[in-house]
């Protein structure tokens, strides 16, 4: 069977993006432990899913990573708390962005991923990167995807590609094709804040509570509020 790396949070549209391919490869998830305020919550999450779906999975410790970040996910800073139309305001968005962006996390762990994939001979790098978080992170991006898999043609002596099935998808698009494909989305863990349940006001948590809602389906999630 082909082999495949992916990089598993816990959240939802890894989750998502990750069973698109499950029938079809032989899946290694890989858990980055960069210091964040949710890690805990988002292991558990990852060890569930990896558990449903017979995923391999392996932990990642970067404590260069958490020492080095300024991000209120990795300190001891207030997360911020969003409203649903705070989330189609481009200022207020790119504000909570800036917020929580850990320095040049994604490329790190595609680096990180790339190197699992060339030492177990996998094809494919499963990523979660979606259009929703692309316009405030730029590393969720398809112009990132494609300079990453450019990236990789040139500098790995091994066919290896970065698939992100929800690179043009919203966030209810993405729960769409998670009820599509079977996806475990009912334990993912989405919340920036690591609390047992979702806070519920993270950017994170409106955005998964909105795309339920636009979806009309059931959400399965606990929320503190």
């Amino acid at each position: 069977m082909k082999k495949a790396i992916s990089v598993l949070s816990g959240g939802l549209d890894c989750t998502v993006a990750t069973s698109v391919y499950a029938k079809e490869y032989d899946i290694h998830a890989i858990t980055f432990n960069y210091g964040q305020k949710s890690f805990e919550r988002e292991l558990e999450a990852s060890k569930k899913i990896c558990e449903k779906m017979g995923f391999k999975h392996s932990i990642i410790d970067l404590p260069w990573l958490a020492q080095i970040s300024g991000s209120t996910l990795n300190t001891d800073k207030d997360i911020p708390e969003v409203s649903e139309e705070d989330l189609d305001d481009m200022k207020k968005s790119s504000e909570t962005a800036s917020s929580v962006w850990v320095p040049a996390r994604n490329m790190v762990f595609t680096s990180i991923a790339t190197s699992f994939a060339e030492s177990v001979g996998a094809e494919i790098i499963i990523v979660g990167w979606d259009a929703e978080e692309a316009a405030t992170f730029p590393d969720n991006s398809k112009e990132f995807l494609n300079a990453f898999n450019d990236l990789i043609e040139i500098g790995s002596p091994e066919n290896i590609k970065i698939e992100a099935p929800a690179i043009d998808l919203n966030k209810e698009e993405i729960a769409k094709l998670g009820l599509e494909v079977g996806a475990p989305m009912e334990i993912s863990y989405s919340c920036y804040v690591g609390r047992e349940k979702h806070c519920g006001v993270c950017e994170s948590c409106m955005r998964r509570k909105r795309a339920f809602k636009k979806l009309k389906i059931k959400d399965l999630t606990e929320y503190e509020r």
